[in-house]
This record gives C-alpha cells, sequence and structure tokens, in this order.
C-alpha cells in the first residue's frame, strides 16, 4: 500500500493491523528461543502484548522515531477510541495504540526493514 493510501486509513485500523504484527513477532520470538509449550508462550507472550508493556516500550522507541513516525503515532494516541482500556490506564492504552498503529502503518506500506528496527528495540525477558 501506498503512503499516501495508509495515510488515509483510520489509525484504529492501523491499530488493530498493528496489534496483529506485534502479536506475531512476540510469538515468533519466543518459539524461537525457548522450548515451552503453548501454554507457557501464551503466558510469557501476554506479558508483551499489553498495553502497559507496550507503553514502557514506546518510551524506548519514541527518540528514535522519524517526525512522519511520531505523526502516526500520535494521531492513533490522540484518537477517540471506540472501547475503554480495561486492565491498564487510559495513557497506557493510549501510547498502546499509536505503537500498534505505527506497526501497523509500517507494516502495511511495506517497510519492513525499518519495522524491524522497531520491534527489535524491545527485550522480551523469558523468565
Amino acid at each position: 500500500m501506498d503512503k499516501n493510501k495508509a495515510n488515509n486509513v483510520s489509525p484504529i485500523v492501523l491499530a488493530f493491523v498493528g496489534d496483529a504484527v506485534y502479536s506475531l513477532f512476540v510469538r515468533e520470538k519466543l518459539t524461537f528461543e525457548t522450548d515451552y509449550k503453548a501454554g507457557e508462550l501464551q503466558k510469557l507472550s501476554a506479558k508483551e502484548v499489553n498495553a502497559g508493556a507496550q507503553a514502557e516500550l514506546v518510551k524506548e522507541i519514541l527518540p528514535l522515531l522519524t517526525e512522519e513516525e511520531i505523526g502516526i503515532f500520535k494521531r492513533a494516541r490522540n484518537t477517540k477510541k471506540g472501547t475503554k482500556a480495561k486492565n491498564a490506564s487510559v495513557a497506557d492504552y493510549n501510547a498502546s495504540t499509536g505503537f500498534e498503529a505505527l506497526l501497523g502503518y509500517l507494516y502495511l506500506t511495506g517497510q519492513n526493514e525499518r519495522l524491524n528496527f522497531i520491534l527489535n528495540k524491545g527485550v522480551i525477558d523469558e523468565n
């Protein structure tokens, strides 16, 4: 998808795609780096793929983002959401939505090198 078309996609839809991208990234990383069974992998994945953990990751990557990426992040972060945060603060939920939208945008626009750079800034602790 070209950037112009991606910029017209709802930030919430970008976050929907980005959530799947991040979930797959975390699951794949855990699968390659551990020999745990599915139940334990799910628990470890849930520690990483949640609003609080993603909000912390945003703090690490924000200084590394381009102006364009910050714009995508902020647009999604500030968008009115149809759902409310269940197990996170509103601030964490908003930050995680921005993070997921950024991932969705990079994925949909085929910026795989940049996507991998951002994804690999997060460290997954298997313990």
